[in-house]
C-alpha cells in the first residue's frame, strides 16, 4: 500500500526527499555495508542534488559506500545537458567525497543499438548485486519521478514497455515524446526495498487524482512494492498548502 505525504511547496518536497536519501544510504549502510540506489530524472533532482551537497547532510554518508545507479536515460550522450547521469554527475557525484568510480553505473542510452545496451547494463546490474536466476535485484531505494501523463521512469502510457515481464531493462520509445529511452522495468520498480516517487506541480493533480482513487492503470500507479512513498506538494495533491 503506498503512503502519501503532502507537503507545502516544491522546495519543502526537496528537502523531505534529501533527508530521505540520507536517512535510507545511513540505514543501508549501516546494515549492509553499502547503499544501492536508482537515481531520477526531471527537473526535481535539480533541486535536491545541492541539498545533499550541504555538510549536515554531506558529511553524515559514508558516500565510499553509495553505488550509484539510474531508473532511466535519454538517448543522448553523457555530456548532454538532458542526460539524467550528467545532471546528477555534474551537480552531486562529481562533489562528493570518497565515490569510487566502478560504483557509478551510468546507462549508455546513447548507443546505437539499444536492445543491446540495455542488455549490458542488466549484465552491469546482475554483477553489481551478484545476482543469480531471474529474480530482479532489490535496490535499498529507487528514487521516482512522475509526469503529468502518469509516466514514471521512461514507462510511458502506450508504450511497449509497460507489458515487459522478463527483462530488468529495456529500450523503449515513448510516443508522446517521439523519442527512444532506456528504463528500468516494473519487475525492478517493484523489488526496490524502498521506493519513493516525488511529484510536483498543478500539472501532476489530475494523474494523482486518479491514482490516489485507485484502480487507476497509469504507469506511475503500477509501482506497487511494499515500500512505496509518495512525497508530494500541494498543488500536485490538488489540495491548499498544509
Amino acid at each position: 500500500m503506498s503512503r502519501f505525504t503532502v507537503l507545502r511547496d516544491p522546495a519543502t518536497v526537496a528537502e523531505a526527499t534529501a533527508d530521505r536519501l540520507v536517512s535510507a544510504a545511513r540505514g543501508a549502510i549501516e546494515e549492509r555495508g553499502v547503499f544501492r540506489v536508482a537515481l531520477s530524472g526531471g527537473g526535481t533532482p535539480k533541486q535536491v542534488y545541492p541539498l545533499l551537497l550541504d555538510p549536515a547532510r554531506r558529511d553524515v554518508v559514508d558516500w565510499g559506500a553509495v553505488e550509484f545507479f539510474w531508473g532511466d536515460e535519454r538517448a543522448v550522450p553523457p555530456d548532454h545537458p538532458d542526460s539524467n547521469f550528467g545532471v546528477a554527475y555534474g551537480m552531486l557525484i562529481s562533489q562528493l567525497p570518497a565515490v569510487r568510480p566502478d560504483r557509478v553505473h551510468r546507462m549508455p542510452a546513447e548507443a546505437p543499438d539499444l536492445d543491446a545496451a540495455a542488455l549490458t547494463y542488466e549484465s552491469e546490474l546482475r554483477l553489481a548485486f551478484g545476482a543469480r536466476g531471474n529474480d530482479p535485484p532489490a535496490f535499498d531505494l529507487i528514487w521516482l519521478g512522475m509526469g503529468p501523463d502518469g509516466h514514471t521512469a521512461s514507462l510511458f502510457p502506450g508504450s511497449a514497455g509497460l507489458d515487459e515481464g522478463q527483462r530488468w531493462v529495456i529500450g523503449n520509445w515513448a510516443p508522446a515524446q517521439d523519442a527512444w529511452r532506456m528504463t528500468l522495468t516494473f519487475g525492478v520498480l517493484n523489488t526496490g526495498r524502498e521506493v519513493l516517487i516525488v511529484a510536483t506541480g498543478a500539472d501532476k493533480a489530475d494523474a494523482l487524482r486518479r491514482i490516489r482513487a485507485g484502480g487507476s492503470d497509469l504507469p506511475a500507479a503500477r509501482v506497487r512494492g511494499e515500500g512505496v512513498e509518495w512525497i508530494i506538494d500541494a498543488a500536485a495533491g490538488g489540495s491548499e498548502a498544509p
